[in-house]
C-alpha cells in the first residue's frame, strides 16, 4: 500500500508525502498525482521519508521524474540505493 498526501501546496510548488511501497498497482496512483501538479506548471516535491521499497517500475517513474522542476527529500540510504544516488535524498 501507498499513501500519497499532498502536505504542502501553493500556486508554484506542491509536496507530496509517500508512506508505504511504490510497488504494482501505486505505481500507476503516483504517476497520476505527479502528472496533475506538473500539468498544471507547478514544482513539484517528493517527500521519500516514509517510503520502505520501491520496485523496478517505481524505480524508473522515479527516473522519469527526475528534472529541475522535480525534487525528492527525506530518503533512506536504502531507497536512494534503489535509485542509484550515491547520497540519501
Amino acid at each position: 500500500m501507498l499513501k500519497i498526501v499532498a502536505v504542502e501546496s501553493s500556486r508554484e510548488a506542491v509536496t507530496l508525502r509517500l508512506e508505504g511501497r511504490v510497488i504494482g498497482p501505486w505505481v500507476g496512483e503516483l504517476r497520476r498525482s505527479c502528472d496533475r501538479v506538473l500539468a498544471q506548471g507547478r514544482r513539484l516535491t517528493l517527500d521519500l521519508g516514509g517510503v520502505s521499497f520501491i520496485d523496478r517500475d517505481g524505480t524508473s517513474l522515479f527516473r522519469a521524474l527526475t528534472a529541475p522542476h522535480v525534487d525528492f527529500v527525506n530518503c533512506s540510504p536504502f531507497v536512494a540505493q534503489q535509485l542509484g544516488r550515491r547520497s540519501p535524498c
